[in-house]
């Protein structure tokens, strides 16, 4: 089992320590709500770019062009898009 907080009568709740640890927040910082199959993910929103330097770094894969990038991210967008016309 994971980690529990309760919510208040006006809405608001205590990150646990142990979620706050893991995403590596603290006071001031802010925090996302992302919708995912069904399930609501916190995603920290106090993290720089050079946080996520080398996350996508695979040993011998083939470079890629930014045309090519442009082409994925504007495929990805669509997708998303469309989804979100799913729900309704």
């Amino acid at each position: 089992m994971g980690v529990e907080s309760k919510i208040t009568a006006k809405g608001q709740t205590t990150i646990p320590m142990e979620v706050r640890e893991y995403l590596k927040v603290g006071v001031g910082d802010r925090i996302g709500y992302e919708f995912v199959d069904g399930k609501v993910v916190l995603v920290p929103k106090n993290r720089s770019a050079l946080d996520f330097a080398g996350a996508l770094f695979e040993p011998n894969r083939e470079p890629v062009s930014i045309e090519a990038m442009n082409e994925a991210v504007g495929e990805a967008v669509s997708d998303r898009y469309e989804r979100s016309y799913d729900r309704d």
